[in-house]
């Protein structure tokens, strides 16, 4: 009887080990980049820079979180960066005119729902690709706000924008609540809702999702719709950073949101993944660029460093993926032979 309890808990850990493996390569991935910044610049674990590191990668989470709901409907979002950029300008515009917190804040969640609704829109309905429309979305968006601020920043913006006039310090710590609590909403939501079930379910076979009653359009749909709201709430968690709003903001950010979610573990076919692994993801990439700054390298190295953290990850995935195979078929022909 003990060996059979032992067996049960060996294969529980086993099916534990096969399930959350993509989450464990990002995370061996990210201590093996610790242990380098260790040996080659030990002055990058002080406080400060680790103060630092939360608060800049705060809005890369909320983005990610929406990014992984898309990719995990086995869609995709490359709009996302011209998307940061308009409404960080919005933002800035509103603020500027003279409108109070309260109205210029949902006035920007608006404006990212609506871009959000059109990539939706094109997508679902339309049936269009999504790598299509977000990219024709990215161009159309990143260019008209170059266009209609000619490069230059939104400057003289009011005091009370600035860390929503709270503060630096209290404004950080807001900025990190909010991102993180908004993280945990939607890793509960994704296991315990039903329409993270939907999703799921759209991803892994949407005629089967179909089936069971669950609109693939309309969660299609709804994916991009938040994709949008939260791009809009990281751009005002980003631009109240500073007192002035570049009118370039976002430049490469989708390549590292996708990134930090693909490492994360999700799958880029749909249907599987978790937003801790995303969280895996985002604290990996959003380290790299300290820690080269800090070793004195260049940080143009930053976007090879990242691809071949993304390759390294993949192959750990596979080689975890060819171990717990192996361990798998020595502990069923164990269980054969006692039986």
């Amino acid at each position: 009887m003990n060996q059979r309890i032992n067996q049960r808990t060996r294969g529980g850990f086993l099916s534990r080990f096969t399930q959350y493996r993509r989450e464990l390569a990002a995370v061996l991935a990210y201590l093996v980049l610790l242990l380098l910044a260790a040996a080659i610049a030990p002055s990058f674990f002080s406080r400060a820079n680790w103060r630092d590191l939360v608060v800049n990668n705060a809005p890369v989470l909320v983005i990610a979180v929406g990014m992984t709901l898309v990719i995990l409907v086995a869609e995709i979002d490359i709009s996302v960066g011209s998307q940061f950029a308009v409404c960080s300008l919005a933002a800035a515009w509103l603020a500027k005119a003279g409108l109070p917190i309260a109205l210029w804040v949902p006035c920007v969640l608006a404006v990212g729902a609506l871009l959000g609704s059109l990539n939706g829109l094109l997508v679902a309905r339309w049936r269009l690709p999504s790598i299509i429309v977000t990219l024709a979305m990215l161009a159309a968006w990143r260019n008209t706000s170059q266009w209609i601020t000619q490069g230059a920043w939104v400057q003289d913006l009011p005091e009370n924008f600035q860390w929503f006039g709270l503060g630096q310090r209290t404004g950080e710590v807001l900025i990190v609540v909010i991102s993180f609590l908004l993280f945990l909403s939607f890793a509960w939501g994704l296991r315990n809702l039903g329409a993270g079930r939907a999703v799921y379910a759209v991803g892994c076979d949407p005629e089967a999702a179909r089936l069971v009653a669950i609109n693939p359009g309309g969660v299609v749909f709804g994916v991009f719709l938040l994709m949008g709201v939260l791009t809009a709430l990281a751009s005002i968690l980003n631009a109240v950073r500073f007192s002035a709003v570049p009118g370039n903001a976002g430049v490469g950010l989708e390549l590292k949101v996708i990134a930090a979610v693909v490492v994360g573990g999700t799958a880029i076919r749909g249907g599987r993944g978790t937003l801790f692994g995303t969280l895996a993801g985002v604290v990996l990439l959003g380290t790299i660029g300290t820690v080269l700054t800090f070793a004195g390298i260049n940080p143009f190295w930053e976007k090879a460093i990242q691809g071949a953290i993304i390759l390294s990850a993949a192959v750990s995935d596979a080689a975890l993926g060819h171990l717990n195979r192996h361990v798998r078929f020595h502990f069923l022909r164990a269980t054969a032979a006692h039986d």
